[in-house]
């Protein structure tokens, strides 16, 4: 006769206080999932069966369920020293455009709906007479990256044809994003310009020929080619395209619409040089530098505009009402420069004074300092941020991290493995980089400074292993 089992049933699991109350909140399905969970879990770790409370396990069974409720998509702190990280989710919005997904999460809204005539309308007419009217481009359309206007450019204008681009532009940026491969998706045939370092006139001349679709100059967003280096300049680019009779596509990658200059950055060209340069159409991403929700922006000659916006891909690459509604918000900031750096979240990183972080990295030292115990010593350490995804790859910005160090030497990369492994194990994760045998939290896009607090607060002291 086979022995009763040690371990309850999952009938008397179900109807303790914990479970009850589970069921509850979670529902009887997932509670009895749990249950079982539990019970599979007391089974591996004593295949011959211990007895155990009833009560014991049902807490086990609801902890299971708790931490299946915390969702994969957590907020995080970036102290990473790149202020738009793409792991990360590179531009954090503002807060008219937070307000404005709100509402278009909660209410309909007339997304493709003209509340004039009654009618069908378009889906980018929200944010097509902003972006036209701060670039001065003639018409646009928005897709979901900058990728994607890409591939729809290419598509719609090269599709079957060739097109040219010079051999110091065919990037590669994360994600396995090649130019040449897009290219071969988009069914254009590459025609390469020049040499890595060196295109010139002649070379695009060269390549010209009657199944010639576009012409294309393509931002080095993630590197630059210095030395003996020649270009073509977007102006010289546009008068050749134009001469020829082909359409010259500029992709600006990251793009911006404001002069960084003005604002302590070196200068990166702007969407509205490109369109005084002369390229009938003009590609840059939403997320970046513009500071706005994940989207690509395809502007300029508006029968090329109406051509891309009449490709059966575009659908496939819309935005939805919610994205939409935190764009158009976005691009209202822009009509106010003068508050621009104090409403947006991204210039507003990107400028924070040097001193700011300074004060900053004062007021948190003690409160790393307890947080991460004797086993680290926490100072104050100057360091440079980066802008990053793929905008002013050289350029690095000032700043101030709070430096944390093994006072043991022996095992120390052990030891900050076990410090960041702890910090993105906090309910608000504290993500930082490793540099010079320590782990720095760079403080430059850290603007929510109680919860931060908060987070190294709760702490228990940190003794590494």
């Amino acid at each position: 006769m086979k022995p009763l089992s040690p371990l309850p049933s999952v009938d008397a699991l179900l109807r303790q206080d914990a479970c009850l109350a589970a069921a509850a909140q979670y529902g009887r399905a997932a509670t009895l999932a749990a249950v079982r969970a539990a019970l599979e879990q007391r089974r591996a770790l004593a295949p011959a069966g211990l007895p155990a409370p009833a009560a014991e396990i049902a807490f086990e069974a609801v902890f299971i369920l708790e931490k299946q409720q915390i969702t994969n998509l957590r907020r995080v702190f970036n102290l990473t020293g790149t202020v738009l990280h793409t792991n990360l989710g590179r531009a954090a919005l503002p807060e008219e455009a937070i307000a404005a997904a709100v509402m278009a999460m909660r209410s309909p809204v007339a997304l493709e709906y003209d509340l004039a005539t009654g009618e069908r309308g378009e889906r980018d007419d929200s944010a097509r007479g902003l972006i036209c009217e701060l670039t001065g481009a003639e018409d646009a359309l928005v897709v979901n990256n900058n990728a994607a206007a890409v591939l729809l450019v290419l598509n719609t204008l090269s599709g079957g044809r060739e097109t040219i681009v010079s051999r110091g532009e065919l990037i590669e940026i994360g994600g396995s994003f090649r130019l040449p491969d897009i290219m071969a998706r988009a069914g254009a045939r590459l025609i390469e310009a020049g040499t890595t370092n060196r295109t010139h006139q002649g070379d695009y001349k060269a390549g010209i020929g009657p199944q010639t679709g576009l012409i294309m100059k393509v931002h080095t967003s993630n590197y630059l080619i210095q030395g003996f280096t020649a270009e073509v300049a977007p102006r010289d680019l546009a008068r050749l395209a134009k001469a020829a009779g082909v359409p010259l596509v500029d992709d600006l990658g990251s793009g911006t619409l404001i002069d960084l200059a003005a604002h302590g950055l070196r200068r990166e060209r702007t969407v509205q040089d490109a369109v005084r340069d002369g390229a009938d159409l003009i590609t840059f991403s939403g997320d970046k530098l513009l500071g706005g929700p994940q989207a690509g922006f395809v502007i300029g000659r508006r029968d090329l505009v109406r051509q891309c916006a009449k490709n059966p891909m575009k659908r496939a690459m819309r935005l939805d009402k919610i994205r939409l509604a935190a764009l158009e918000a976005t691009l209202r900031l822009y009509r106010d420069p003068d508050r621009l750096a104090q409403r947006l979240p991204t210039l507003r990183m990107l400028t924070r004074p040097l001193a700011e972080l300074q004060a900053q990295a004062g007021r948190l030292s003690g409160v790393a300092q307890r947080a991460f115990g004797p086993a680290f010593v926490v100072t104050i350490k100057p360091c440079a941020s980066q802008i990053g995804s793929g905008a002013l790859p050289l350029e690095t910005l000032p700043s101030c991290a709070l430096s944390a160090r093994p006072r043991d030497i022996k095992g120390a990369g052990g030891r900050l493995d076990a410090l960041a492994t702890a910090l993105r194990g906090l309910p608000i994760p504290l993500i930082g980089r490793r540099t010079d045998g320590a782990l720095a939290l760079d403080l430059r896009t850290l603007d929510d400074e109680p919860a931060f607090s908060a987070q190294l607060a709760a702490m228990t002291p940190f003794e590494g292993h």
